[in-house]
């Protein structure tokens, strides 16, 4: 604070004050009130933020109420939706990365005292909290919520279903009244994707204030939280209160803990470690694979289960798994109001429902992400266990090699994929997409045609949240970085076993051997712009896909 106020003080800062007086702030502001960055993730071109404005304008009531002075800026946005079954999803990973470097230079530039971030949806919440870490000023995050299901003929029906009835031959017409059916408010998409995982996420790596992460859209209590925001950040700045002092290693294992009981987006496991490595905390695949053995998931929303995250916040939310799993955590470290864990939750009751159970009771005897190593992927890879059906839990088959989600998918539509063959998607990880593609329209294709439980799939790409089925992620070393994936040829038997955490591809390694002599890279996709530079920056999935060429001395 002092270090801020004389960056606004004395001759030298003449022009700064200009700057902040043509603006329209009063002299006496400038000078003696606490700076509160407010970065706020509206955008017009999707619900999960066009209502962002709105809870914005709260959130500025609150700080001007409680002495601050609120400094909004704009950061880039975008919804995954829009690029579904495009090559410009790949994007999505790297912009996370965009977001926090906007927010980044911005907040050095004006010398914020404390920061308040705004946002929604997968990737650009996840690059608010990266944003939030690497800068280590006080700093929360005001969530947008999660939308309603919408009623089709009187049956819910949430964006997935939509997209998978478009893969399954359904008409124009019924498409049409579909469409206005699946998003009837603002809000991300209401099932377990990544917006959703991380605005959940946040409460428990505190970046978001407890009890507000999954507050719906349509409910005006989260117009008064966030006046209470607006007033908490300020309070926050003059006691000075960090990510580092609020962020422990412990805090981050209670996240991945919370992941597993609730069967998050497996790109959770992403943000938690490129998160970790921004506070030189060190958390590895083998963290996860550790809660893996001790947390079944007991939280049934979609796709886990039927239920929705509005459904999931009016049962108790995130506060009600913590208060479910509390033996499995740490309690003795803070939470963002300055008690413990074990003081918050001593104050929480929640009973076992069909949304939220107890660990006596899971709605899986099986985690909610699992790691898995093999030959195939050495660092590890990723599968969400309640997604699997029960038949492909253990699965070896045939493999049907692409070097895309669209060439997979046509390869369905074409009939060329059969039960008992393993679709390996490569070179589109980090460096190989480059941007690490998000596979969307394969994995609906499989679920419209019904081979979902009889074809498995891997690859070195990452997944929605809204996906289900044998599907195996986050391969590493990926094919570009001349991992194994990068040599199977079509017809090499694949075995996965979810239960036992493995994944190998059974060829000889004499045959394997002589396969690597001959492998080439194939040229980068993307030869310049953004991507470009991901690729050439960014880390391997496996250590957070961040774009960050980090040399970490670890606490």
């Amino acid at each position: 604070m002092d270090k801020t106020r004389s960056y606004w003080n004395g001759k030298k800062a003449v022009h700064r004050r200009t700057m902040m007086k043509g603006a329209g702030y009063c002299d006496c502001d400038i000078r003696t009130k606490p700076h509160i960055g407010v970065a706020n993730t509206f955008m017009e071109g999707s619900p999960g933020t066009a209502h962002l404005r709105t809870l914005t304008e709260k959130i500025k009531q609150g700080i001007w109420e409680a002495g601050g002075i609120p400094v909004e800026f704009g950061v880039p946005a975008t919804c995954g939706n829009v690029a579904n079954g495009a090559v410009e999803l790949k994007y999505e990973q790297a912009a996370r990365d965009v977001v926090a470097a906007s927010i980044e230079f911005v907040s050095k530039i004006h010398r914020f005292d404390g920061l308040v971030t705004v946002a929604s949806c997968d990737n650009i919440i996840a690059g608010c909290y990266l944003g939030m870490a690497r800068l280590n000023i006080p700093t929360l995050c005001v969530t947008g919520g999660s939308m309603t299901a919408g009623s089709y003929k009187g049956n819910k029906i949430v964006q997935a279903q939509l997209d998978v009835a478009a893969l399954s031959g359904e008409s124009e017409d019924i498409l049409s009244e579909m469409e206005e059916c699946v998003c009837p408010s603002f809000g991300a998409c209401p099932s377990m994707g990544t917006a959703n995982t991380m605005q959940m996420t946040g409460e428990i790596l505190n970046f978001v204030l407890p009890g507000t992460g999954t507050i719906p859209s349509i409910d005006n209590l989260k117009l008064r939280k966030c006046r209470e925001a607006g007033r908490a950040i300020v309070e926050m700045t003059k006691a000075d209160r960090k990510p580092s002092d609020l962020i422990t290693k412990e805090t981050l294992l209670n996240a991945i803990a919370f992941a597993m009981a609730t069967a998050a987006s497996t790109n959770i496991v992403l943000h938690l470690i490129a998160i970790a490595n921004e506070l030189s905390i060190k958390i590895t695949l083998d963290d996860f694979d550790e809660y893996a053995k001790r947390l079944p998931c007991i939280v049934g929303v979609i796709p886990s289960g039927p239920y929705t995250v509005v459904d999931f916040n009016y049962a108790g939310g995130p506060l009600a798994v913590m208060k479910m799993i509390e033996k499995e955590i740490y309690t003795d470290v803070p939470t963002m109001d300055g008690r413990t864990w074990k003081e918050l939750l001593a104050n929480i009751e929640v009973k076992s429902s069909d949304v939220i159970r107890s660990l006596d009771n899971p709605l899986y005897t099986e985690p909610g992400l699992k790691i898995l190593k093999g030959n195939l992927s050495p660092t590890g890879s990723i599968v969400r266990p309640t997604g699997v059906p029960e038949e492909m839990k253990q699965f070896s088959g045939k493999a049907k090699v692409f070097s895309s989600d669209l060439d997979s998918y046509e390869a369905i539509e074409r009939g060329e994929i059969v039960p008992g063959d393993v679709i390996v998607i490569r070179y589109e990880g980090c460096v190989g997409a480059p941007g690490m593609t998000e596979l969307m329209v394969t994995t609906d294709a499989l679920i419209a045609k019904g081979l979902h439980k009889s074809v498995g799939l891997i690859s070195d790409a990452r997944f929605s949240g809204f996906n289900y089925g044998a599907i195996v992620g986050h391969v590493t070393p990926e094919a570009a970085k001349g991992g194994l994936i990068a040599l199977i040829e079509d017809g090499d038997i694949i075995t996965v076993d979810t239960v036992k955490g493995t994944i190998n591809l059974e060829v000889p390694e004499d045959v394997i051997a002589e396969r690597r002599k001959n492998w080439v890279c194939p040229p980068p996709k993307v030869g310049s712009g953004l991507l470009d530079i991901y690729a050439r920056l960014c880390r391997p999935a496996d250590e957070g896909g961040a774009m960050q060429p980090w040399d970490i001395e670890y606490k």
